[in-house]
């Protein structure tokens, strides 16, 4: 008898042990045909599945840290400007400069760190000036819509409408006067 033989009886004997046991019996896909398998000729499609199953995103420590790196360059103004407070722009921007000294000091062999450090008070007057941009641009769209509307919304002025018939406190008359 040769080793692949015995190797081959032995992992029969355990798959028909485990079909005796049930541990089959309830899959989530028994009899089904397994999502995305039919549609896709990628080859990674497992992996791909698995990431987005798992929620790994790409620049959490899969490959080099130089590529991760650059991954994480690219996006890392829209990463800021979801930031609220300067403290928060500064200790991300110190995190990422970290992140680069740290792996251009590394001897591991793969791509070089082509990465550069960003300068801390340069990028944060370039977050503060895209901050003041979007508040702009947010105030230039609140008076296109308020003049849109119209200078006649009631309730506009703090005042209730003198032409609404449930007067001012209208819910709380209409709450009195079904007791």
């Amino acid at each position: 008898m040769r080793l692949s033989s015995t190797v081959e009886a032995v992992a029969r004997t355990a798959v028909e042990r485990a079909i005796a046991d049930g541990h089959f019996d309830h899959l989530a896909y028994a009899g089904k045909p397994l999502p995305d398998l039919a549609a896709s000729t990628d080859p990674d499609w497992w992996t791909k599945s698995l990431m987005r199953r798992e929620e790994v995103h790409a620049t959490e420590g899969l490959g080099p840290e130089a590529l991760l790196l650059r991954v994480v360059d690219a996006g890392l103004n829209d990463e800021l400007d979801a930031l609220g407070r300067e403290t928060e722009v500064r200790e991300t921007l110190a995190n990422f400069n970290r992140r680069v000294i740290e792996a251009r000091r590394q001897l591991l062999g793969g791509p070089p760190v082509i990465t550069p450090t960003r300068e801390v008070e340069s990028e944060v007057l370039a977050w503060r000036e895209r901050a003041r941009e979007r508040d702009r641009r947010a105030a230039v769209l609140e008076r296109e819509l308020e003049s849109a509307r119209g200078s006649t919304e009631p309730g506009r002025d703090g005042k209730s409408d003198p032409r609404d018939p449930r007067g001012p406190r209208g819910w709380l008359r209409r709450l009195r006067s079904a007791k």
